[in-house]
């Protein structure tokens, strides 16, 4: 079964880093028609024997804008449908042959906006900033359209170019930028010891940043540092199976998190058994845009009191997705089910409130959290 976070990767390219709770594709039966939908049929029967040109009855077009209007009246942002055309190339994209810009999205008041440029991309070499709110792609307006919409008219082949108008915050005049879209594949977390501190940073999660957290691990016992920083600022997320082995690599035992469905059934994620693990005090820095993922890290240190965290309130996305394939050839993605901390407590809406909120920016949150760990010694 695929769970997906509504918060999307714009351009980590290949399918491994797309995914967000496991990358095998799951698609579910639809069930039959319910009988609610008694007015869509009494509107068809009308059309079709009535309708003063019968020759623009198009079934299938009114059935996809029935579809499409149904998942409109939700009013989830993180809900789509996807016509044939549209769902083939996102398939094509899960496959990891297509181009992107280093960005991922999400929404907030409404707006489509950029949550992070991931460093060494197209996004970032641009300027692309998080908060920046996305107006429109290839000079059209994105006005009434889902993420996955936008995310498919930014995505597409490598060395192709695309213009995005963004709006910024404290800047009156929209800006446009002119991006070469390219296949990205960089490392997605880094390390350093900063006056005896080790400082790790996760810049978003992939399929392989638990692989890449070990030899770090090793390297930290080696060094023996007074505590570890896990810099989580801007950090989109990603898949929930390498959050929980990042998690594990600092717990022993209990559960990283709950995923929980309409029916109120839980699918328990425990603490998995490492082959490196360390018991060092941790401090974990958020800001806004910690999203995903990274609230699923942060939530799950913070209730079992192994790390403090330090910043801002995070994102507040915590709601799995999974698509369901029609009998057309199009898609629904639906939202499905929502993530809770090992204390229940609930991500999407709400976010990580910090153990200590503060404004502080930049290397400054990072020189309070070297001090902390330094002060706090057990």
């Amino acid at each position: 079964m695929l769970y997906r976070t509504r918060t999307v990767l714009l351009a980590l390219l290949a399918a491994a880093v797309l995914c967000f709770s496991g990358c095998n594709l799951s698609f579910s039966p639809v069930p039959t028609t319910s009988p609610g939908l008694g007015l869509v049929d009494e509107t068809w029967d009308i059309l079709s024997r009535e309708y003063v040109q019968p020759d623009k009855v198009d079934a299938a077009a009114l059935s996809r804008a029935a579809v499409a209007a149904m998942v409109d009246a939700l009013n989830d942002p993180y809900s789509a449908f996807l016509d044939p055309d549209a769902y083939k190339l996102n398939l094509t994209h899960q496959q990891g042959t297509f181009g992107g810009i280093g960005a991922t999205v999400g929404v907030r008041d409404g707006k489509i906006i950029v949550i992070a440029p991931i460093p060494g991309t197209p996004a970032a070499n641009a300027g692309i900033r998080s908060g920046d709110i996305i107006l429109a792609v290839n000079g059209e307006s994105i006005e009434g359209w889902s993420i996955e919409e936008v995310i498919m008219k930014i995505r597409g082949p490598q060395g192709t170019r695309v213009r995005i108008t963004l709006q910024r915050t404290g800047e009156s005049a929209p800006v446009e930028l002119e991006l070469v879209r390219a296949m990205i594949d960089v490392p997605s977390i880094s390390y350093e010891l900063r006056d005896g501190v080790a400082l790790i940073r996760i810049f978003y999660f992939s399929e392989r940043t638990d692989e890449e957290l070990l030899p770090i691990l090793r390297r930290i016992k080696d060094e023996k540092p007074a505590g570890i920083i896990i810099d989580l600022r801007s950090n989109p997320g990603g898949p929930v199976d390498t959050v929980v082995n990042i998690a594990s690599s600092f717990l022993t035992k209990g559960v990283v998190m709950y995923i929980v469905d309409n029916k109120g059934n839980e699918t328990v994620y425990p603490v998995e058994r490492r082959s490196v693990n360390t018991t060092l005090p941790v401090v974990v820095l958020t800001d806004n845009y910690s999203a995903s993922g990274s609230e699923v890290l942060s939530g799950a240190l913070q209730d079992h009191q192994r790390a403090v965290i330090a910043g801002k309130t995070t994102y507040g996305k915590g709601s799995a997705n999974r698509w369901f394939e029609l009998s057309d050839g199009s898609a629904v993605y639906l939202t499905v089910s929502r993530w809770l901390t090992p204390d229940r407590r609930l991500i999407e809406g709400k976010g990580i409130v910090p153990d200590y909120q503060l404004d502080l920016e930049g290397n400054d949150l990072v020189l309070w959290a070297i001090d902390y760990l330094k002060n706090n010694k057990n």
